[in-house]
């Protein structure tokens, strides 16, 4: 089941074990990222599918995040955990303002270029890159695009990104095929 079927979204990963009576090292996907705490239950995308699980402790370390799973006492249990998604169900997230979009929104959507009267199929959004000065696009090719090159596509829009159709998949952008 694709996570669009299942209605789940991916905020965070685990990234290792942190000390000795079973916390966890995680890395967050929200923005700030504590924002990462305000969604529960978390489900967790094993390689045996998707296990629920509850976090009973978390705090700051360092520069990231340590947390504690409910019934995962010692550093060896919690080493099984490493490097697995962290998932919240999608109805969890706070509405947008018209005109902000949620990055696994963006993914998947096809890229036409309206770039000096002529129209472009440049491929799908693969994901997406925060920079500092903007997000960026990345645009990977597939069969029904121009040609078979990755492009970056600033997301600025008014100047770059044209349009939005989360209906009909399609964001519409002015930029130059040849970049």
């Amino acid at each position: 089941m694709s996570d669009s079927e299942s209605g789940l979204i991916d905020v965070g990963r685990i990234s290792a074990a942190y000390g000795i009576k079973g916390w966890l090292k995680v890395q967050s996907f929200t923005q700030p990222a504590d924002n990462l705490f305000a969604y529960q239950p978390w489900w967790l995308k094993t390689p045996h599918g998707v296990k629920q699980v509850e976090i009973d402790a978390s705090r700051p370390q360092g520069k990231g995040y340590v947390v504690h799973i409910k019934g995962v006492d010692d550093r060896d249990l919690a080493s099984r955990y490493t490097g697995q998604i962290i998932a919240v169900e999608r109805a969890q997230l706070p509405a947008l303002d018209s005109g902000d979009y949620y990055w696994h929104q963006l993914q998947g959507l096809r890229v036409i270029s309206r770039h000096q009267g002529q129209s472009w199929d440049l491929g799908r959004v693969a994901n997406l890159l925060e920079t500092g000065a903007n997000d960026v696009l990345v645009v990977a090719p597939d069969a029904d695009s121009l040609d078979q090159r990755e492009r970056l596509v600033p997301y600025v829009p008014e100047q770059y990104v044209l349009s939005v159709n989360l209906v009909s998949g399609i964001i519409e952008v002015d930029w130059d095929p040849d970049f």
